[in-house]
């Protein structure tokens, strides 16, 4: 890369199998790769993939004209999602290194981007202060989630896929049903934006990192309700 890194993702080792060929030369799946595998998105408007077990680059993913801020791959491995400064998000075949989609509706810069565990749905956020679902296989736009006041920084989908949480500069965390659109609850707390957000496997627990130096554990059981069960304050290092 010629410019900062701002996005990693490790590929799963075995799905170079499934064949895909570039236009106009040979694929990465020519090349047939052995073991563990690494996606990263730069300020350089590329991704990159590369060989863990040598250290080498492999090849390149060209198409976006903005800062790649963020990327993902769906739960097969086979499909890579990048999030832009260009406004889009593009759905890649990364062993053909073939852009699949290019999904266009935000109107300002893709911050984040995740699979839901079923694969099917993506959903993105950014600048614009929304979120977007897109259905991955047809590239369809399926709603347009409303509601925070500053940029949305990190989503996160439940382990069924049903809910999706988000996270922005607002301070806030919001936790919307992904087939209507609404939203169910906002977790108010932190006192600094908020850059990331997860589920607990169990789908029960919800955990956020903000610029207030915190993380909060966030109980979910009730969706409707949830309260904030625990928080830590990290400590900042003291140097001798």
């Amino acid at each position: 890369h010629s410019s900062p890194v701002s996005a990693i993702v490790l590929l799963l080792p075995g799905t170079m199998r499934r064949e895909g060929r570039r236009r106009g030369g040979s694929s990465l799946a020519d090349r047939d790769p052995q073991g563990q595998l690494l996606a990263s998105g730069s300020d350089d408007h590329t991704i990159k993939l590369w060989d863990l077990n040598h250290g080498e680059y492999l090849s390149t993913l060209w198409g976006h004209q903005g800062w790649v801020q963020s990327i993902a791959v769906s739960p097969d491995g086979h499909v890579l999602a990048s999030g832009s400064h260009d406004h889009r998000v593009k759905l890649w075949d990364w062993r053909s290194e073939e852009c699949l989609q290019t999904l266009e509706g935000h109107i300002n810069r893709v911050k984040t981007v995740a699979f839901c565990p079923q694969g099917e749905i993506l959903s993105s956020g950014g600048d614009d202060r929304t979120i977007k679902i897109w259905d991955v296989q047809t590239g369809v736009c399926l709603q347009t989630l409303e509601g925070h006041q500053d940029w949305v920084l990190s989503v996160a989908f439940s382990s069924d896929g049903a809910w999706v949480a988000s996270a922005s500069g607002d301070r806030t965390l919001k936790l919307w049903n992904v087939h209507t659109g609404e939203c169910l609850q906002t977790l108010t707390g932190h006192t600094h934006r908020v850059r990331s957000v997860v589920f607990s496997p169990d789908g029960t627990q919800l955990a956020s990192g903000s610029d207030d130096h915190t993380v909060r554990l966030w109980d979910v059981t009730n969706i409707r309700g949830g309260s904030l069960r625990v928080g830590k304050r990290s400590e900042t290092p003291k140097h001798n």
